[in-house]
């Protein structure tokens, strides 16, 4: 059975044809704009894009920030039968950008007004793209550039003598075709770009709609990029499936401006589900907390003993108010209408709960969320499964804390040990799974694709295991893996996580170990918590105070500290490499999703790691510490 995008989208606009499709700020409000007009401007840009000569299975890349053109631009593209390269904001034209689209073969780019200039930086190093296309603005064009506009105006009058001869185009498009090239973000390798077909995409969507339920009247707002297939999946296309809205962002001049809108926005939109990332959630949560600390000490205090009985109460999420707990009911249902009504009131008033992507959500954050009434639902998944392969859900049973849910429907899944063997529940491994949401192949690299795709099977890369109640965990990268000198290996991403989140001194940490005597790490103080420390004072003495300082945040852990027995002794950092820069995207050692590329932490402080493996250097106060804290210092 035919089941393309297109199709999908042409389903639900006969369907829900007047309902909300997108929601976009415009002249201080947000203005709808109907399935049925969407599809009328998707046509319009598609039909522009034929006639201005790009032909079916071309590749068209969109370089912007979140917002409708986004959506009807892509939407547009695949009606002509095209391709679309979706490229994150935060590329550097220098590099990463320029490879993506010539690796791509890209013949034309929609882009906005803040990533035009970077686009034109590298506009001559590009001699396949042949047509610029500019979301409408108030900036000067160049040659070769035409606005958004202007292409829908060429493609109405172009469907004025063509409109069957168009449509036959998208209705000729097949399962099989490809949709997008969604390149991977490179967190401990080079991108891939991953090929997933159209019907990946609806795949995907019929499986995650078995853990996902979404009413026609709800609506999405989304802060994560459009680029990535999460936010295809479960941002916009789970939406159409269910004659839903999607609310986007309002656009700022500088990506500061845009991320102050959020708070904004939200209260405004008053969405039912927010697509975030685990770094927003956090700051969601410094604010809540720093507006309850502004009320008093008598209300933080309340606060703080409410969600107490909140946690106690929810215990794992999947055991929420069972045995003796029930007598909580009544008193968290009170802590709920006079404090945690309030907190949601600040999100709008109507969030039924955060869909997470990117790094593993903390333990932690759930709790918190879920206590003040807008659940974080961890999921999992990754680009070569389109993505999703996992999630956590309302209701009973569909949700526990620090499990990734369970396993979308269809799917088969199965956990292999180092020889491929298949493990039984509770015994971890790599994740593989089977099932049409997993993707087409790597583009131009066969040699990839064979070793991730064996006999229609995807070699996920991850480790984990399957509870005994359906539940799956995911630990970690096999590539992020600790490996000691006789062989064992070990997922760093929970320690790593645990130190970062518990420690007020701590910012950034990566744990390395290849084989080596001991496990290092690699750690970025706390900028303010240095200065703090050293109050003003840069002599050797006072540095060698801080260096203890970070060196006991880790102590912690250790047999008899406070949070012993959270991780094995064995595997905690027994040398650290403070330094004095951290992991941005600006230095490469951060991606566009927010993930730290740990190989290239690696290799940017190599020096580093290898001097911890010194006698002096695995000394906490060692020269370079003292060094590395100093410059914080200054």
């Amino acid at each position: 059975m035919k089941k393309t995008i297109i199709d999908l989208f042409e389903q639900s606009v006969e369907k829900f044809g007047s309902r909300t499709f997108l929601l976009e700020k415009h002249d201080g409000e947000f203005r709808p704009t109907t399935y049925k007009e969407c599809k009328a401007q998707a046509l319009s840009i598609g039909a522009g894009l034929a006639a201005m000569g790009i032909q079916p299975k071309q590749t068209v890349s969109i370089l912007a920030e979140g917002c409708n053109n986004w959506i009807l631009s892509e939407l547009g593209l695949l009606y002509a039968g095209a391709i679309s390269v979706p490229l994150s904001i935060k590329l550097e034209e220098a590099n990463d950008l320029l490879f993506r689209l010539r690796h791509a073969d890209v013949v034309a780019i929609f882009v906005s007004r803040n990533q035009l200039p970077k686009f034109r930086k590298i506009r001559e190093q590009l001699p396949l793209i042949e047509h610029v296309i500019v979301f409408d603005c108030d900036m000067q064009l160049q040659q070769g550039e035409v606005f958004l506009s202007q292409v829908a105006a060429k493609g109405e009058e172009y469907l004025k003598e063509h409109k069957e001869e168009f449509i036959a185009i998208g209705q000729a498009v097949q399962n099989d075709d490809y949709a997008t090239i969604t390149y991977t973000s490179g967190t401990t390798a080079d991108p891939k770009g991953v090929i997933l077909t159209h019907r990946n995409y609806t795949a995907n969507v019929e499986q995650a709609l078995t853990r996902i339920s979404i009413p026609e009247d709800y609506t999405m707002f989304i802060i994560l990029p459009l680029d990535h297939c999460f936010a295809h999946v479960a941002g916009f296309y789970i939406m159409v499936a269910c004659g839903a809205s999607v609310a986007t962002t309002q656009v700022g001049r500088t990506p500061m401006e845009t991320l102050k809108n959020v708070p904004l926005n939200i209260k405004e939109v008053k969405p039912h589900v927010l697509l975030s990332v685990p770094a927003l959630a956090k700051n969601f949560r410094k604010s809540i907390e720093t507006s309850i600390k502004k009320q008093g000490p008598k209300v933080e205090k309340l606060f703080k003993f409410a969600l107490k009985v909140a946690y106690e109460y929810n215990q794992d999420g999947l055991n929420k108010g069972k045995g003796w707990r029930f007598i909580l009911k009544p008193l968290v249902a009170l802590f709920d209408k006079i404090l945690f009504e309030k907190v949601r009131a600040g999100f709008g008033g109507n969030i039924k709960f955060f869909v997470g992507g990117g790094a593993l959500l903390d333990s932690e954050l759930q709790r918190f969320f879920y206590a003040v009434g807008m659940p974080m639902l961890q999921g999992y998944g990754l680009s070569e499964a389109t993505p999703i392969i996992s999630a956590n859900s309302l209701g009973a049973g569909r949700h526990r804390f620090g499990s990734s849910g369970k396993v979308i429907e269809p799917l088969d899944l199965k956990i292999l040990d180092d020889e491929g063997r298949e493990m039984p529940v509770g015994v971890k491994g790599e994740i593989v799974i089977k099932g049409e949401n997993v993707m087409a192949g790597y583009w131009k690299n066969p040699s990839a694709t064979a070793e991730t795709v064996k006999d229609g099977w995807l070699y996920t890369g991850d480790m984990g295991y399957m509870a005994e109640d359906g539940f799956l965990y995911v630990l970690g990268r096999f590539k992020s893996l600790l490996i000691a000198a006789d062989g064992e290996k070990y997922s760093p991403e929970g320690m790593e996580e645990a130190i970062v989140d518990k420690s007020p001194l701590i910012d950034q940490i990566i744990i390395y170990n290849n084989q080596s005597p001991f496990t290092s790490a690699i750690v970025v103080p706390n900028r303010e918590a240095m200065r703090q420390i050293l109050g003003g004072n840069t002599d050797e003495e006072s540095l060698r105070k801080a260096a203890k300082a970070i060196g006991a945040e880790v102590d912690k852990y250790r047999t008899g500290g406070q949070y012993a027995d959270e991780f094995p002794d064995r595997w905690l950092p027994g040398a650290l490499a403070i330094v004095g820069e951290a992991f941005t995207e600006q230095n490469g050692l951060v991606n566009s999703t927010m993930k730290v590329v740990r190989g290239k932490v690696e290799e940017y402080f190599a020096d580093r790691i290898e001097y911890v493996y010194t006698p002096e250097g695995k000394k906490i106060d060692n020269v370079k510490n003292l060094e590395s804290i100093a410059k914080i210092a200054k």
